[in-house]
């Protein structure tokens, strides 16, 4: 062994001194013993899962409710409960025909033999859930990871302690310890399960804890998938209307207070439209939440910390010159300890605003201008690739030059938010914004381990180039040249 082999090992860390350690090993363990799960044991662990979320939708509700403070529970409902439903349904849908070998194709260089390849179960699945959509994001890679045949640990977010728990019930309801866990606690605990050698890690959160993620999963070589975020642009054509724009922009934003990865970061409207696209949100604001008060419909921020951070953003703005438009229907004043704050426009923003560098995650909403497109495809290039971006436009040609000329990790055309819905679409990010995706099949594919399987027949092109060589092969080279 050479002196850099012995320096890597001294420098891994000790994982029997880790107290997860036992968990992962006991499914590890568990998943050699039995061997990778058929098909019909895999759709029965999805309905089993779907099972125990019906059993627990009150729960659900109740809990993240709480978490929050208050959280609308048309919202929890559609996006925790109904968005895990249909996810379980299209994957118990197609698995059968996901999970068949797929044929490679045919081979000049192998005329005669067969290719395939094969998914397997990778083993023992990590899954770090966010705060934000705690049960969807924190269960929807469950079911890729049970769809390819895997064991799963979860880690929960410690910011949503009662959602945390109905997950442990509905989790505990559904699975044996050695086939799916969940861990609850704070930030030792999440530091304890990133460095754990996990076959495959999933992280649902910020891109500043994807890194230390990420740095500890490096330890193990344990491939990541990253779900993080980042400032996703709306961008608005000079002819779109914008009573239609303003109303889905506006249910984006202020869905679940704007705590979603992939809500509309700030809008691109062209100058002459500004004032209008203004007036257009206040009556969209106005038409769906009538009035800030004791609005049920309405998400809180979901703690002190981030109210504050959300606060010092608008106080930072406005100090360095940008003009602030408060949609307030009823004009509201938050009473003690209610965490609401309206959709608030920040006008004239500039990059030196904290609010223009940090993903905003709540209800505001900058409002830049353009006069050409151009700008706004340099301006998106020139920051960090975005997790979604969103083009509202009829004119079909310049919504491709959009696409085209800018990277993002997913895109919705004159609507905001919904792409991540659909079943067939995987999600991630690119760059700063993520690293692999998920859904469907594409999250059966991630976890996976597609093999490369070739099946040579008796009479192989291989066979006429073993050695000794002669000169028949280097004629045999000359040809491949030219025909190659």
């Amino acid at each position: 062994m050479n002196d850099t082999n012995r320096l890597a090992i001294a420098s891994t860390p000790l994982l029997t001194d880790n107290p997860l350690m036992p968990l992962l090993q006991a499914q590890r363990e568990d998943f050699l013993r039995v061997g990778p799960p058929s098909y019909e044991q895999r759709i029965d662990s999805l309905k089993r899962l779907r099972q125990a979320i019906v059993d627990h939708h009150e729960q659900i509700l109740e809990a993240v409710n709480a978490d929050f403070g208050h959280r609308s529970r048309h919202e929890t409902f559609f996006a925790d409960v109904i968005g895990l439903l249909g996810e379980i349904r299209h994957t118990r849908k197609h698995l059968k025909k996901w999970m068949k070998p797929r044929r490679a194709g045919w081979s000049p260089q192998f005329p005669l033999a067969k290719a395939r390849i094969q998914c397997q179960p990778l083993g023992v699945i990590g899954i770090i859930g966010p705060w934000n959509v705690p049960v969807l994001l924190t269960l929807s890679p469950l079911v890729g990871a049970l769809a390819a045949g895997n064991r799963a640990l979860i880690k929960t977010s410690e910011f949503c302690p009662r959602t945390a728990e109905v997950v442990t019930s509905m989790i505990k309801q559904a699975f044996t310890p050695e086939q799916v866990t969940v861990v609850n606690g704070g930030s030792e605990v999440a530091a304890q399960f990133s460095a754990l050698p996990f076959d495959h890690l999933i992280f649902t959160g910020s891109t500043q804890v994807g890194r230390i993620v990420m740095r500890a999963a490096s330890e193990n070589l344990t491939p990541v998938t990253l779900e993080l975020g980042g400032k996703s642009p709306t961008i608005i054509s000079e002819d779109y209307p914008l009573d239609l724009a303003a109303g889905r922009i506006a249910q984006g934003k202020l869905l679940n207070g704007g705590q979603a990865c992939i809500a509309p970061d700030y809008v691109f409207i062209p100058t002459a439209r500004r004032e209008q696209l203004i007036e257009a949100l206040r009556v969209a604001v106005t038409r769906s939440y009538p009035t800030f008060a004791g609005n049920t419909d309405l998400t809180w921020v979901v703690n002190d910390r981030h109210f504050a951070r959300l606060k010092a953003h608008i106080a930072d703005a406005t100090a360095k010159g940008a003009e602030v438009v408060e949609i307030n229907p009823g004009n509201l004043t938050a009473g003690p300890g209610e965490r609401i704050l309206p959709l608030t426009l920040l006008l004239g923003v500039t990059d030196d605003m904290t609010v223009m560098q940090e993903e905003i995650f709540g209800p505001l909403l900058p409002i830049k201008t353009y006069d050409d497109l151009s700008q706004v495809i340099t301006y998106v290039n020139n920051h960090p690739r975005p997790l979604a971006l969103y083009h509202f436009d009829n004119n079909a040609a310049r919504t491709e030059r959009v696409l085209s000329q800018t990277a993002s990790g997913g895109a919705c055309v004159n609507d905001v938010l919904f792409h991540v819905a659909h079943e067939g679409l995987p999600f991630g990010g690119v760059g700063p914004s993520g690293i692999g995706r998920y859904h469907g099949f594409d999250g059966f594919v991630t976890f996976s381990h597609q093999k490369s399987v070739l099946y040579q027949s008796r009479w192989s092109v291989q066979s006429l180039i073993r050695p000794p060589y002669g000169p028949g092969l280097d004629r045999v080279m000359r040809l491949a040249l030219r025909w190659l």
